[in-house]
């Protein structure tokens, strides 16, 4: 089993246990794919087909709005599922683009395949729950921070939230996550340098 299998089944084993039949079941429903720098897991006006649990590199989720400007709405590193969960769900197009910000490998489980785990193996119904529910959690925190947090109390919380992640992304990016201007963000950081 190789590393890539070892992570999955860590994150897995957090909330249900799989006996040795269950597990090789489950590993064989997953496709690995590799995604170079600046290459799509999704773009918009796709359907998402399938979830996708990082094993190495990082994802962005984000939007491109009228006026040609990126919207930065999450970034997924590795032992962190992704995709667009409304579109998975719905099978409509997604408005969403998934990008790599660097070398990215990825295990897949398509709808069709998740449906089939469900059948013979009901307890990753319980997992998968669990995985929606705090997506849901993450995005209602989201939501909650960009409404009422100020610039500088965004930026602390996604240095709590990724603490290594802050050295991989280039600044734009960062400054596109917190919705504010590269140039802010240096004053945020020089700021925080000083304290």
């Amino acid at each position: 089993m190789g590393m890539s299998e070892e992570l999955i089944l860590k994150n897995i084993n957090r909330h249900i246990r799989l006996d040795g039949e269950e597990t090789d079941y489950f590993l064989s429903l997953l496709q690995t794919r590799v995604i170079r720098r600046k290459g799509f897991l999704l773009r918009a006006n796709e359907v998402c087909k399938n979830e996708s649990f990082i094993t190495k590199g990082c994802l962005r989720t984000y939007t491109i709005d009228d006026a040609g400007l990126e919207h930065t709405l999450m970034f997924a590193a590795e032992d962190w599922w992704t995709g667009d969960l409304y579109s998975f769900l719905t099978q409509q197009p997604s408005s969403l683009m998934i990008d790599a910000t660097e070398d990215t490998t990825i295990l897949q489980i398509s709808r069709a395949n998740l449906e089939q785990l469900y059948q013979k193996v009901p307890k990753f119904e319980r997992f998968f729950r669990i995985m929606f529910q705090n997506a849901f959690i993450a995005q209602q925190e989201r939501i909650k921070q960009n409404l009422s947090f100020t610039a500088e109390q965004r930026y602390c919380q996604f240095l709590d939230k990724w603490p290594d992640l802050e050295q991989r992304l280039s600044q734009k990016q960062v400054a596109s996550y917190l919705g504010i201007t590269p140039e802010f963000l240096s004053m945020i950081r020089r700021k925080q340098a000083r304290k």
